[in-house]
């Protein structure tokens, strides 16, 4: 890790593009498929989203400290979103099968969505020693599932404390972000994968991560 630079009252908005254009180029490093730096006012935030957690209830609904509706709320995060400038959003693609609800292929589901905790923790912690202490993460799927998936349920929720206060995370759709807007604004392909999605009927499927830098 490079030294720690010194934490900074402003810094310009060449400052931030440039340290956020290296967290893009880190996640692809990573393993990310893609990553752009983008503007703040471009994370589409819609209430709506956090509805369709438990519209219906999604497996992880009630069951995690940071899945709806203990997770941070839409206009919460829209208030958050407004006091910064830029953010590194990135793409892992993986199999089709991945994706859509195979039991074969849990394990491999699993796996993909802690790459994307793994690429959201490591950029947040680039940020973080590059004197932009506010910057902070939120990634693909529910922390329960990814982190605590053979436990008894989430400590946190249940006994006030995390096993894993570091790493675990509030999804993006948890928080509201309307992750299939936001990415096909950016001119990316994602595609809408429901309960009754075949995999050969689409060519990948996509998680995403999101890491908002100042």
């Amino acid at each position: 890790m490079a030294a720690t630079k010194p934490i900074r009252l402003n810094h310009s908005v060449e400052e931030v593009e440039q340290d956020a254009a290296r967290y893009a180029e880190q996640a692809l490093l990573l393993g990310a498929t893609r990553a752009a730096v983008i503007g703040t006012d471009r994370i589409v935030v819609d209430d709506r989203v956090a509805l369709k957690c438990n519209t219906p209830p999604c497996a992880g609904y009630g069951g995690c400290a940071h899945c709806p509706p203990h997770a941070m709320k839409p206009s919460e995060l829209r208030e958050h979103l407004a006091k910064y400038r830029k953010a590194v959003l990135f793409t892992l693609e993986v199999p089709p099968e991945v994706i859509t609800r195979n039991r074969a292929t849990a394990q491999e589901r699993n796996d993909a969505m802690l790459k994307v905790l793994k690429i959201v923790n490591k950029l947040e912690s680039l940020a973080f020693y590059d004197g932009h202490h506010l910057a902070f993460g939120l990634t693909a799927g529910s922390c329960r599932h990814t982190l605590c998936a053979k436990t008894d349920g989430c400590k946190l929720l249940n006994e006030k404390t995390c096993r894993f206060p570091l790493q675990s995370r509030t999804s993006l759709e948890a928080a509201g972000i309307d992750v299939y807007t936001t990415v096909a604004s950016l001119g990316w392909d994602i595609y809408p994968i429901g309960s009754d999605t075949k995999p050969e009927d689409i060519p990948k499927g996509n998680l995403v991560g999101l890491v908002v830098v100042h």
